[in-house]
């Protein structure tokens, strides 16, 4: 199984608008990371998950469209969310997922995967990239950094 962690894009200051929408570079960053994995293949993600915050929802809603794969709302995705809510539920997920989310919950959830400790750092994340970890019989590893500024 493979788990693909999306942090949103870059999103209008909270000053700006309360709702932080992404702005035109943190849309056009994610597009671009999107078309590049659809393009290169290798992902076999049979749904994508967001928090429901403006910024994650546009975000997932790219992803959707460049991946032809569908896109909801799940609890346990926000900023400050325990990262075991979700450690625990892709145990029993069977397809390859994307979460799109935040920080510090993305690399809190990647660390507890791969170290067992929320607090162990294991992967810079960038807004707008995409962090693939793969479950295999020892556990969980990273196989997939894709910032930005790479595509």
């Amino acid at each position: 199984m493979r788990l693909y962690l999306v942090q949103h894009g870059e999103a209008k200051p909270e000053e700006e608008d309360p709702e932080r929408p992404l702005t035109d570079r943190g849309a056009s960053d994610v597009r671009r990371v999107a078309r590049h994995l659809a393009v290169t293949g290798g992902a076999t993600i049979t749904h994508i998950l967001h928090s429901g915050k403006t910024r994650a929802r546009q975000t997932a809603e790219i992803w959707g469209e460049a991946l032809g794969v569908g896109v909801g709302e799940a609890d346990g995705l926000a900023p400050k969310d325990d990262p075991a809510i979700w450690a625990t539920r892709v145990t029993g997920e069977r397809g390859d997922v994307m979460l799109v989310g935040h920080l510090p919950h993305l690399s809190n959830l990647a660390a507890v995967l791969v170290t067992g400790d929320p607090e162990q750092p294991i992967v810079a994340f960038r807004p707008g990239g995409v962090v693939g970890l793969e479950r295999g019989d020892d556990g969980w590893s990273v196989f997939l950094v894709l910032p930005p500024d790479l595509v």
